[in-house]
């Protein structure tokens, strides 16, 4: 009778196997617990039904609702720095210098940043519904620059490599640091794109709404899309870790059904 121990790989396979299965079923339990969260709070658009309900409501407020709409200036642009005929409302523009220093430990060259210069501006802006013309409500977005989310475009990046001339070359080997490139960047938030925010909203006066940063604590959040595509990312999400769920678990199980055959076979096998 041949030896019937599984194989080390076998074993350290199943096990891998067993362990990511539960990652990734705790990751798609975890992401089906958000969605079910996000699915709890009001989305509005900038038109009358918001107007009727914040109307409706105690003291005029919202405390934790989404609105969706389309990014409106209030006044003067921002027109970007490098790129003709690109107006925003948020502009972040970041100037940093590459360098490299010698190190004697590893004797290569190593990387590092200095002198990094960011400069931010706004003006006001309001949500305004899609597709309009003439804005009929207006939401406008208190203090975006305090809301979190990844809600900017990046309009421009260049990278400008230093040149050295042979004077250079000797006084960079001489001191172990020398200039490696000057990058440049701009970010903004253009007129015309969607914007999903998280807050609170208080009526001001007549059709004019405000979105700020809530006062319980959650999370004031600015999103670079409508709701729709919003939910729909945090869907895929959660459909991949319950494919990759399934697909780790059917490995686990297979593996285990090899190791069980070969442990102890067929009834038929084992009698001769």
């Amino acid at each position: 009778m041949g030896d019937s121990s599984p194989h080390p790989l076998v074993l350290i396979g199943m096990g891998t196997s067993i362990a990511f299965s539960g990652l990734f079923y705790n990751l798609y339990r975890g992401k089906k617990e958000e969605i079910k969260l996000l699915k709890k709070i009001p989305v509005f658009k900038p038109d009358d039904h918001l107007l009727k309900v914040l109307n409706a409501s105690s003291h005029k407020r919202l405390q934790y609702v989404a609105v969706e709409g389309v990014v409106q200036a209030d006044g003067e642009v921002l027109q970007s720095k490098f790129v003709p005929r690109c107006h925003g409302v948020i502009q972040k523009v970041v100037v940093e210098e590459h360098w490299k220093y010698w190190s004697h430990v590893t004797r290569t060259w190593n990387s590092r940043t200095i002198n990094k210069n960011e400069t931010n501006n706004s003006v006001p802006f309001s949500l305004v519904q899609p597709g309009s013309y003439i804005a009929d409500v207006h939401v406008k977005v208190q203090n975006p620059l305090e809301a979190s989310g990844c809600y900017m475009e990046r309009v421009y990046s260049k990278v400008r490599r230093s040149q050295e001339g042979l004077a250079e070359m000797v006084a960079q080997g001489l001191s172990g640091e020398k200039p490696a490139a000057m990058v440049e960047s701009e970010q903004m938030l253009r007129v015309g794109s969607s914007l999903t925010g998280f807050g609170e909203v208080v009526l001001e006066g007549g059709r004019v709404v405000s979105l700020r940063a809530p006062q319980d604590g959650r999370s004031y959040i600015l999103l670079p899309s409508d709701y729709r595509s919003f939910m729909d990312r945090h869907e895929a999400s959660a459909s991949m870790w319950k494919t990759l769920t399934a697909v780790t678990g059917l490995t686990a199980a297979s593996l285990f059904a090899a190791v069980l055959y070969k442990a102890f076979g067929k009834p038929d096998d084992r009698s001769r």
